[in-house]
C-alpha cells in the first residue's frame, strides 16, 4: 500500500472517529490521495458527476425514501397493523407476531429498515408497552429483529445501490430476495412463539366479527401497492427505476387524496424530510465514486482477486471469510462504506471464484442488516432508542435469540445458494446453475 493509499485511508478513519458526516469524510479523503498522487483535484467534479449522472437506476432511491415517508405520514402503518391483528393476533405474544407481519407488508413498499422501524415498528411498540406481559427490552428487540426485513424483501434500497456497484440484475437481486425474506419470517415469528410460551403470555382479545370488512377494507387499499409494484417490475410494465416512481405516486395518492391523511404544511414536512435523507445518501454515493476511483487507479480489486487466488480458496471459504469481514466491520462502520468501498474491492474476487453476483448480493444485504442489529454501532438500536427511550442494553438481552436465528439463516444462504438463486433462476433470469 503506498503513501496516497495510506493517505487515504488515514484521512478516512480520522474523519469517522471525530464523527464527522461520512459523505464528507469520503470526500476528504479521496481529495487527500489526490493531493498526495499530485494529480488535478478537478477530478473530484469529473468523477462525482460521471458516476451520479450516468446512473438511471440511481433514481430509485431517493423515489423509495418519499414513499416511505409518505406511508409513514399517511396512517398506512396504523391501517396495516388493524390488518394484521386479525390475522395473526390471536397467537401467543400476538401483537409481536402483528409486528412481523407489518414488517413484511411494510418492507413490499418501502426497502428501508429505518423507515419501518420508524413508522409500523414505532405504532406497536405503542401497542405492546400498554400490555404488562411486553416488557420494553422485548418489544424493542421484535421491532428492531423484523426491522431487517425491509431490505431484503423486495422492493431494496440497498439492493439497488448494489446492483449500481455490481451491474447485477436489480429484479434478480429482488427475486433473490424473497426466499430469504419468507425464512426470516417464518424464523422470527417461531423465536417469538417460542419465548411467548414459555412466559405465558396470554392471547389477544379476538376483535368483532362486524369490524372485519372496516378492518379488512382499510387494510386492502395499502396492500395493494407490493402487488402493483412487483407485479409491474416482472411483468414488464416497467423497470425497477420506474417501480420507484409508481411507488411514491401510489403512496401520494392514497395518503392525500383517499385517506386524506395529511395537510399541505404536513406534505412539504415530508418532501423536506425526503429530499434531506436522499441529499445524505447522494453525498456518500459521491464519496464513494472518487474512493473507487482512487481504489481502481491503485489495483486495489485486483490485487484483492490476486491475493484470494494465491490462497486457493474455494467458493464456500471465500463467502465464509466475507460474512466473518462482513460481520466483524458491521460493528464499526456505517452500511454506506461497506456497500460503497468494501464491496467493489471483493468483487473480482468473488467473479474469478464464479461466485453469483445475486447471491452475493443478497448474502451481503442481509451481512449489513445484522450489523444494523447490534453495538456498537447498530443503527436501527439506536433510532428505536431515539424514538421511544428503551435503552440499548435491554434490547440486546431480549434480542439475542433473533441475532442467533439470523446469523444460523446467513449460514444456510452460504452453504445453500438455491435459497437465494431458485426464485431468479425460475423466473427466467440468468443465474449460476
Amino acid at each position: 500500500m503506498n503513501t496516497a493509499l495510506w493517505a487515504l485511508a488515514g484521512v478516512l478513519v480520522v474523519g469517522m472517529l471525530l464523527r464527522m458526516p461520512i459523505g464528507f469524510a469520503m470526500l476528504m479523503s479521496g481529495v487527500a490521495y489526490l493531493l498526495v498522487k499530485g494529480q488535478d483535484l478537478g477530478l473530484v467534479a469529473e468523477q462525482v458527476s460521471n458516476g451520479l449522472y450516468n446512473s438511471y437506476v440511481l433514481l430509485a432511491v431517493p423515489l423509495f425514501v418519499f414513499a416511505a415517508n409518505l406511508m409513514n405520514a399517511g396512517t398506512v402503518s396504523e391501517r396495516i397493523f388493524d390488518f394484521c391483528r386479525i390475522l395473526v393476533g390471536r397467537m401467543r405474544g400476538g401483537l409481536a407476531q402483528v409486528d412481523i407481519l407489518v414488517s413484511v407488508i411494510f418492507s413490499g413498499m418501502s426497502g428501508s429498515a429505518i423507515a419501518d422501524a420508524a413508522g409500523p415498528g414505532l405504532v406497536t411498540i405503542r401497542q405492546m408497552l400498554k400490555k404488562p406481559e411486553y416488557t420494553p427490552g422485548f418489544a424493542g428487540a421484535v421491532v428492531v429483529a423484523s426491522a431487517t426485513l425491509g431490505p431484503i424483501i423486495p422492493p431494496s434500497i440497498p439492493m439497488v445501490i448494489y446492483g449500481l456497484v455490481s451491474g447485477a440484475s436489480v429484479g434478480a437481486l429482488f427475486l433473490g430476495g424473497v426466499m430469504p425474506g419468507v425464512l426470516m419470517t417464518v424464523l422470527m415469528m417461531g423465536v417469538v412463539h417460542h419465548i411467548a410460551t414459555q412466559r405465558n403470555m396470554p392471547r389477544e382479545a379476538p376483535i368483532p366479527l362486524q369490524q372485519w370488512p372496516g378492518i379488512l377494507f382499510r387494510g386492502a387499499l395499502p396492500l395493494s401497492l407490493p402487488v402493483v409494484l412487483l407485479g409491474g417490475i416482472y411483468s414488464g410494465a416497467f423497470t425497477p427505476t420506474e417501480a420507484a416512481a409508481v411507488a411514491a405516486l401510489h403512496a401520494l395518492v392514497l395518503s392525500a387524496f383517499v385517506f386524506r391523511a395529511f395537510s399541505w404544511p404536513s406534505f412539504w414536512g415530508v418532501v423536506l424530510e425526503s429530499t434531506r435523507a436522499s441529499a445524505v445518501i447522494t453525498l456518500i454515493l459521491a464519496g464513494s465514486f472518487i474512493l473507487n476511483y482512487a481504489f481502481t487507479a491503485e489495483a486495489v480489486p485486483q490485487s484483492m482477486a490476486a491475493w484470494v487466488d494465491s490462497m486457493q480458496l474455494s467458493r464456500l471459504q471465500f463467502l465464509l471469510l466475507t460474512n466473518v469481514l462482513f460481520l466483524v466491520l458491521g460493528c464499526f462502520l456505517d452500511v454506506s462504506v461497506l456497500l460503497l468501498v468494501f464491496v467493489p474491492m471483493l468483487l473480482p474476487a468473488a467473479k474469478l471464484l464464479g461466485i453469483d453476483l445475486v447471491h452475493f448480493g443478497v448474502l451481503v444485504v442481509l451481512n449489513m442488516m445484522i450489523g444494523l442489529i447490534h453495538p456498537p454501532f447498530g443503527m436501527l438500536l439506536f433510532v428505536t432508542k431515539a424514538l421511544t427511550g428503551i435503552s440499548i442494553g435491554e434490547m440486546m438481552r431480549e434480542g439475542w435469540l433473533f441475532l442467533v436465528m439470523l446469523l444460523g439463516l446467513l449460514l444456510a444462504m452460504t452453504v445453500f445458494p438455491d435459497i437465494v438463486l431458485w426464485l431468479p433462476r425460475t423466473m427466467g433470469y440468468a443465474v449460476a446453475p
